[in-house]
């Protein structure tokens, strides 16, 4: 007679009405070949400087024909567990926010975390185009803050340059491709505040791949439009919820879809520079990788300390936003 294996309950969990969440690791993955501006302006017959002005992308990452996806994505994911010194074994979930799967079935997330040995752990897609790592985030917080969780695997990862049309002057420079992960654990105190998230589906055709073509299409100056709009509106919002004010933050990572987006958000909120993290210019868009990338791009710079209190906050296809205020690193009270 069948007799299925029960999925162990979670395990570690604080005590009964003081559950929260916390980051308790971070790592990532890039391709080794990068390629520069050079190639991509001599093709499209405009000039390096062309590139960097209407993007502020210098060059990008770019997986060879033989890697997948989910290699990409465990590897994030197994330095996102050694950084916390934690075992696959013990996840309970693992999330990978993607559109850009090579297979429309099986899911990115079987596959990463039977590599990272993760044997115990649901695993389940998130496709929120590049909001997926904040929609990731929200979902595996939720779960801990509920104790239907004790730690959650979130990982970014997409592979944009195969989507990428190179005759396409409007996106043949922009796009790169990457991971990053976090590690959330179970948290005496909450240190992930509250997710805000918005949807406009009125606007989806703005941010396009369609299956039967497979490439990007996106309508730019509109585009540009609503991502500063949206990300401006989520930031207060979020801050807000957080009981917080953007004065009281210590660093806004954004999604990097674009310096130019990245500047105007900053403007119009009146942000310093130097609070803003802005590595597109040397990893291009990664899409759902591009939050987790540029928080490993600050901690590189000694911008990411214990304590910090960071605003993350996204715009993508769908078209989809969120953002949310983190307390950095796993330290109570």
């Amino acid at each position: 007679m069948f007799e299925p294996a029960l999925r162990p309950a979670p395990s570690t969990l604080p005590p009964a009405g003081r559950l929260g969440a916390a980051i308790a690791g971070l790592g990532v993955a890039v391709p080794e070949a990068v390629v520069t501006n050079a190639p991509i302006a001599a093709r499209l017959g405009v000039e390096e400087d062309w590139i960097v002005q209407r993007t502020g992308v210098r060059e990008r990452r770019v997986a060879a024909a033989e890697e997948r996806l989910s290699d990409y994505a465990a590897l994030a994911g197994h330095r996102a567990l050694a950084a916390a010194s934690a075992e696959a074994r013990d996840l309970d979930l693992v999330l990978v926010a993607t559109f850009s799967n090579e297979e429309l079935t099986p899911a990115a997330s079987p596959r990463v975390a039977a590599a990272l040995g993760a044997e115990r752990a649901a695993a389940i897609d998130v496709n929120a185009a590049c909001t997926g790592f904040v929609a990731a985030l929200a979902l595996a917080a939720g779960q801990i803050e509920s104790g239907r969780a004790a730690s959650a695997l979130v990982v970014g990862a997409d592979l944009m340059t195969r989507l990428t049309d190179p005759e396409d002057r409007s996106t043949a420079a922009l796009f790169g491709d990457g991971a990053g992960a976090v590690l959330l654990r179970a948290s005496g105190a909450g240190r992930i505040g509250p997710v805000v998230q918005g949807a406009d589906g009125a606007n989806a055709d703005l941010v396009r791949a369609s299956r039967a073509e497979g490439l990007m299409r996106m309508e730019g100056h509109e585009t540009f439009r609503h991502a500063v709009a949206r990300l401006c509106e989520v930031s207060v919002a979020a801050a807000e919820a957080a009981n917080r004010r953007l004065d009281d933050l210590d660093l806004f990572v954004y999604h990097q879809a674009n310096a130019r987006i990245l500047r105007a958000v900053g403007d119009r909120l009146d942000l310093a520079r130097e609070r803003v993290v802005d590595c597109i210019g040397r990893y291009g868009n990664t899409s759902a990788a591009t939050i987790p990338l540029a928080l490993d791009a600050a901690r590189a710079e000694g911008r990411l300390a214990d304590g910090a209190r960071v605003l993350l906050a996204a715009f993508g296809a769908g078209l989809t936003w969120g953002a949310t205020v983190v307390e950095w690193g796993e330290l109570d009270g």
